[in-house]
């Protein structure tokens, strides 16, 4: 069914250019949408025997009625004042045109539908191409997955400026698989490469930022070929998500190509998490390491165990970091200014960020 909105927006915008009162009735009589304001959420009286007649239209003191028709039963009723030809053929216009979107709104209903299954792998194969066949999407282009995260819950006006960026719609799919997530399913051409997959991405975080002003998070997949391994860019999309979430909290979009060493920590078992921690720590914890000492260790890293160039950025006397590293070298028998250390401790550190988020999302 079209949004009640979207009828009175319809009504309003022909209003403009016929200069003539319409109304739309639900089959029960019920008046949606109007541009008489006596006529507000009034009801029709005896629709029902209109309903059920063969007949398209009638008039009945000086209005006339035209049903709108879908899959072959009447779902609306546009009303119109005026006896003469001129109403007539303005009703039955109006008529038309709502009746087309009806089958838009519909066609894309569908679409939603059958990219939500294939994402979720709810389909056989070969209903995947019989399907895609009859609402005439090709099997074989190129497609890409981002998925979008928003601050709030899904709200059609944030689904619809997606969708308004990407206007496509046999090519490209937007639709909203839980509260806070847009799926964006993205025909490439094949020419376009990771420059162009993740420009797509960042004009759909500044138009979310700007117009819809939320706070936006966007993951990309991987390209495929064939409609049937769209769920695996989805899959892959997800995980980049989550990825992101733990090791690249700062970034607003995040490529499933570009994930790094996070990709296989996230895969790891817990178990293992726990023991390459122990077998690191020798049973200290990561908690016991003040902010300071936490600090100091990650400016280090950024500038390639240079001590002279961290004590700089950091502000602090040379000898203040060498103590530092000496004071955490006799807490867990690691001297990071060793490169073998370094990668030892620098692991170990995002091996514990991802045990922290699981204790705290997962379980």
């Amino acid at each position: 069914m079209i949004s009640n909105q979207i009828l009175q927006s319809t009504l309003d915008g022909l209003k403009n250019i016929i200069r003539h009162d319409l109304s739309i009735a639900e089959r029960e009589g019920k008046i949606v949408a109007t541009t008489e304001p006596d006529k507000v959420n009034t009801v029709i009286e005896n629709t029902e025997i209109f309903i059920s007649s063969p007949a398209e239209n009638q008039l009945v003191q000086g209005y006339q009625y035209f049903k709108v028709f879908e899959n072959g039963r009447a779902e609306y009723i546009v009303m119109i004042n005026g006896e003469d030809e001129e109403a007539y053929r303005i009703g039955k216009i109006t008529a038309f045109h709502i009746q087309n979107l009806l089958v838009a709104y519909r066609e894309r209903y569908d679409g939603d539908n059958f990219i939500k299954n294939l994402l979720l792998d709810n389909l056989l194969l070969v209903d995947i191409y019989s399907r895609a066949k009859k609402l005439h999407i090709e099997n074989n282009a190129r497609r890409i997955v981002y998925l979008i995260e928003t601050d709030i819950d899904k709200e059609l006006s944030v689904v619809e400026v997606v969708r308004s960026i990407f206007p496509t719609k046999q090519k490209d799919f937007v639709t909203a698989v839980d509260e806070k997530s847009i799926i964006l399913v993205k025909e490439l051409k094949e020419k376009d490469g990771r420059e162009e997959i993740e420009a797509v991405a960042k004009k759909i975080y500044d138009t979310l930022a700007s117009e819809a002003m939320v706070s936006v998070c966007v993951a990309i997949g991987t390209p495929v070929d064939d409609l049937k391994n769209v769920s695996s860019s989805y899959k892959e999309a997800k995980m980049a998500l989550e990825v992101g979430k733990i090791f690249e909290e700062n970034k607003s979009i995040v490529n499933y190509d570009q994930l790094g060493i996070g990709r296989l920590i996230y895969q790891l078992p817990a178990p293992l998490c726990k023991m390459f921690i122990n077998e690191v720590l020798h049973n200290v914890s990561v908690s016991q390491f003040d902010e300071e000492t936490l600090t100091t260790v990650n400016k280090f890293f950024e500038n390639n165990l240079n001590v002279s160039e961290t004590s700089r950025q950091l502000y602090i006397h040379r000898n203040t970091l060498v103590y530092r590293l000496d004071k955490l070298m006799k807490m867990t028998g690691l001297d990071l200014r060793n490169f073998d250390d370094a990668i030892i401790f620098k692991i170990m550190l995002m091996v514990s960020k991802y045990m922290k988020y699981r204790e705290n999302y997962i379980y």
